[in-house]
């Protein structure tokens, strides 16, 4: 009974920008539970043709689209293209994104319009045709990557937060047009990860590194891995009542406005 609650496999699983990251974590949690992968980047098709090869090393079905989330007309022809080749998408991850960490007293308003739309803007174009077929089917999973600036604000972020906090409410508004077609909407809200784009900074005597430990009541960095959990949840059957929610994955930090970490 529990496993058949969390079985995906089989299921076809389109994660945008899931050459690197936490999108390639995702991607590899996903397709170790038995779901086939759909590798989505727009940078260049080696990148997504290295991380296919990456997947199917380790056992995964996967293959690669390479389309731009921004162009509704790409992404239209995207999906049917896909559909039609792999299979109906089951599973929806709305993970590309970009942050441009700039004082909103400095940003040119081509740098905000930019985040907005790569952030906010393309989970609604895709969601948007992937869930025709959901709808018409009866049956589909939509995950969109929140973060925790969509509850809180940070220096030199406020475009990435502003888009992260209206893909909190563009997740709840999905849910509620969606759901009566069974259709579940949920999001992710990843904390502070150990990805190659952090390492630099976590080292020891870093302030940033020493921040996030210290604020962190888990006290540490989060594992991509730890992601899988969450994705996986939110794309089988154990979710089928969970609608318009945002799982935050974040070690507490969310929970708490000291260092508990610190603590005794």
């Amino acid at each position: 009974m529990s496993n058949s609650l969390f079985d995906i496999k089989g299921k076809v699983a389109l994660i945008t920008g899931s050459t690197h990251g936490l999108g390639m974590a995702m991607a590899k949690g996903l397709g170790e539970a038995g779901a086939t992968i759909i590798v989505n980047g727009n940078s260049s098709q080696e990148k997504i043709d290295a991380a296919v090869t990456e997947l199917k090393s380790e056992g995964i079905n996967a293959v690669g689209y390479k389309f731009n989330v921004t162009d509704e007309q790409e992404v239209k022809t995207a999906i049917a293209k896909i559909e039609s080749e792999v299979g109906p998408i089951a599973i929806l991850i709305n993970n590309a994104g970009i942050i441009k960490r700039i004082p909103l007293i400095d940003m040119e308003v081509a740098d905000f319009k930019e985040v907005i739309d790569i952030d906010l803007v393309s989970p609604f174009i895709v969601s948007k045709h992937v869930a025709k077929g959901m709808i018409e089917r009866r049956q589909g999973k939509i995950i969109n990557i929140c973060s925790m600036m969509s509850e809180l604000g940070r220096n030199t972020v406020g475009a990435y937060a502003a888009a992260k906090g209206g893909l909190k409410m563009l997740t709840k508004n999905m849910a509620t047009e969606w759901a009566k077609y069974n259709v579940q909407i949920n999001g992710i809200g990843p904390g502070y990860f150990a990805t190659e784009q952090t390492k630099p900074i976590r080292v020891d005597g870093h302030p940033f590194n020493d921040f996030i430990i210290s604020r962190t009541p888990a006290a540490k960095w989060g594992d991509p891995g730890d992601l899988a959990g969450a994705a996986i949840f939110l794309s089988s059957k154990a979710s089928d009542f969970v609608n318009g929610h945002i799982l935050y994955v974040d070690g507490g930090i969310l929970a708490t406005i000291g260092k508990p970490s610190n603590e005794e």
